[in-house]
């Protein structure tokens, strides 16, 4: 469902005159202010404002840091000291930055099993979710090389236990280490290389989200019954006012959160040992990436082979991008499939386990456990889903949108407020 023919109308002499040069207007009014959405939409489809405001704040943020950033070995650690001490507000844009990307992961997660839990990623929304995960990818990339750039500790050797893990790939793996390393360790080209990127993928997310952005206002948005809007006028509201209120509402609610973190617990999400300046010599105790990097990290942890740990820590976010062929059910919504959303909690659960498994040691019962969960995080996606959609007896779907917002209305408050549905538009879906 496109946004369709916009029908703005410049009131200005200038606006006419710009508009039929470049209809920027028409485009931002078919888009946001027209553009019509499902009238059942709940707050889990806010994350999708939340991560673009996310997304904004991080990169004005890092351009300031950049500012009083210097990308060499010997300097960086001194830098980001110089940036909390000696630059004014430099704390608050700092912990804004370091909290921010811990933030932008809980958001994305959110969002990824939202779409899940509701389908999302079914026809025609494939391209939609393809991109979504290219998204995720470029932030797990973004975000590993920014957690370098302090050039602590945990900086250092998680530079260089991640960097050695393409070692193992045949063939190419010693020569992208090599390239990676910009020379035969992790050292000042190292870090040259990281800043680079990390500078740079940020405005590379920005134009996939705005290929994600065109491809779902081609396709329109999914919505928690899963049933695809049949008459615009009964099934939709515009997305101004009723989708801003509840995206800003969202936002505020979320960034309360947000500066919690910054103010009263600014390095709760942290490591400590990333306070102390890197040094070759001595290894910390234990090893950890950022949690939001942890369930990756132990199902690499829990394959005994190094090639297989590699595969397996990179297949489990490639098997996302498949899920579009790999649900066979023609129902979206878990709302209406039973079993599916058993199983989608128990995924979360083994999700969560994962994280927490990432961060204790690689010994005894920790692994044995993250062989488990690893085990059936993979059969989830590639067995329980395609016997799934054979096997499972979905619910009734609703005719329509607003049959399912009448029905779930008629059964609250009564025929009255159902019949009162029919005429106001209903924001609370």
């Amino acid at each position: 469902m496109s946004s369709g023919h916009s029908t703005y109308v410049p009131k200005s002499a200038f606006m006419k005159w710009f508009e039929s040069r470049l209809p920027l207007g028409g485009l931002i009014h078919s888009s946001f202010i027209a553009y019509p959405v499902p009238r059942n939409l709940n707050y889990l489809w806010t994350f999708g404002g939340i991560l673009s405001f996310m997304l904004v704040a991080q990169i004005v943020t890092g351009v300031v840091l950049v500012m009083h950033y210097t990308p060499h070995v010997t300097l960086a650690f001194n830098s980001v000291e110089h940036i909390m001490r000696d630059v004014n507000y430099g704390w608050l844009i700092r912990y804004l930055h370091s909290n921010g990307a811990s933030m932008f992961f809980i958001a994305v997660y959110i969002h990824m099993f939202r779409g899940m839990y509701y389908g999302s990623y079914k026809a025609p929304r494939e391209v939609l979710w393809i991109l979504g995960v290219i998204i995720f990818l470029l932030m797990m990339a973004t975000a590993f090389m920014g957690y370098v750039l302090p050039w602590g500790q945990m900086s250092f050797w998680g530079a260089t236990v991640i960097t050695n893990l393409f070692s193992a790939l045949p063939f190419v793996g010693e020569p992208i280490v090599t390239w990676l390393w910009g020379g035969f360790s992790v050292d000042n080209p190292t870090l040259n290389r990281f800043f680079s990127l990390h500078y740079l993928l940020p405005f590379m997310i920005a134009g996939v989200v705005g290929l994600h952005v065109w491809a779902l206002h081609v396709v329109g948005q999914n919505n928690p019954t899963g049933v695809e809007i049949k008459d615009v006028r009964k099934d939709t509201v515009p997305f101004t006012p009723y989708a801003t209120i509840k995206d800003g509402f969202g936002i505020v609610c979320f960034m309360l959160l947000f500066a919690w973190f910054v103010f009263y617990q600014p390095n709760y999400m942290g490591h400590a040992d990333n306070y102390i300046p890197a040094n070759p010599l001595v290894t910390p105790a234990h090893i950890v990436p950022e949690w939001y990097f942890l369930p990756f990290y132990a199902i690499l942890r829990s394959i005994p082979d190094k090639l297989g740990g590699v595969l397996a820590m990179f297949g489990a976010i490639a098997v996302l991008a498949f899920l579009p062929w790999l649900d066979t059910s023609k129902v979206r919504s878990a709302v209406y499939r039973p079993i599916y959303r058993q199983l989608f909690w128990v995924l979360v659960l083994v999700s969560i386990g994962l994280g927490y498994l990432g961060a204790m040691p690689p010994e005894g019962g920790y692994v044995i456990a993250s062989r488990l969960l690893t085990a059936y995080y993979f059969i989830h996606f590639l067995v329980l889903l395609p016997l799934l959609g054979l096997i499972e007896k979905p619910k009734a779907l609703p005719n329509s949108i607003a049959d399912a917002v009448l029905t779930k209305h008629a059964g609250a408050g009564g025929a009255v407020v159902a019949q009162g549905a029919v005429s106001a538009p209903n924001t609370k879906g």
